[in-house]
């Protein structure tokens, strides 16, 4: 059974999708990081200060707090500005990934347009090659 499973587990599919998955993290913080620290804060800016993440609204009569982790605990609110940012946070992933992959994709098609150079003659190949000379000088 140990056997068995590093078969599975060193087989190439499995380990460039735990590559994969690793690498999707860290852009993943990446993203994050661009969205909450240069993103958000340029558009609350333009906004005139705004800071979407805060943005709630009560469900319960309860709800009386200013900022949206002290409204958690007082009751239900339906946090829309957090669904902003992580709605923004998905748009910008998905955009920087087809970025990415049509740029992976125009590279491939370049590398694709090139001709391949011709395999030089074997030694039979260049054998036949002398022998059918000789025999068209006669």
């Amino acid at each position: 059974m140990l056997e068995e499973f590093k078969k599975f587990a060193l087989r190439g599919n499995v380990v460039d999708l735990a590559v994969g998955v690793v690498i999707g993290a860290a852009f993943g913080a990446i993203v994050n990081s661009l969205v909450g620290d240069i993103i958000m804060p340029v558009i609350g800016a333009i906004t005139g200060g705004l800071d979407f993440s805060n943005y709630y609204t009560g469900l319960a009569k309860s709800v009386t707090a200013n900022n949206l982790a002290d409204a958690k605990k007082q009751g239900a609110v339906l946090a829309w500005g957090s669904f902003l940012t992580v709605t923004l946070n998905f748009v910008i992933v998905a955009f920087v990934l087809f970025i990415v992959i049509r740029l992976m994709n125009q590279l491939k098609r370049h590398d694709d347009a090139k001709p391949a150079e011709p395999a030089p003659p074997t030694k039979d190949q260049e054998l036949l090659t002398e022998i059918r000379d000789l025999l068209k000088n006669k």
